[in-house]
């Protein structure tokens, strides 16, 4: 089965907007599908790593983008 890549434009979103968010996205898709993050919570490091100690969700990159954008590179496992 080919895997799929879902966006998430998370901008201008606070806590606990985009965990909730990501949260339900991960149940909409398949095992092995990517989930791409755009976000500039301060706090959404923190929280997307606690969420991926919880849920099996990978984190597979972070990306810089600037002082506040950051994009996250998930994938259920």
């Amino acid at each position: 089965m080919k895997k799929k890549i879902y966006n998430l434009n998370l901008l201008g979103q606070r806590c606990p907007v985009p965990i909730l968010k990501i949260s339900k996205k991960y149940k909409d898709i398949n095992k092995g599908d990517f989930l791409v993050v755009d976000t500039d919570d301060p706090k959404a490091k923190k929280d997307i790593l606690e969420l991926s100690r919880n849920i099996k969700i990978k984190l597979i990159n972070v990306k810089h983008l600037d002082e506040l954008r950051v994009c996250f590179k998930l994938q259920k496992y």
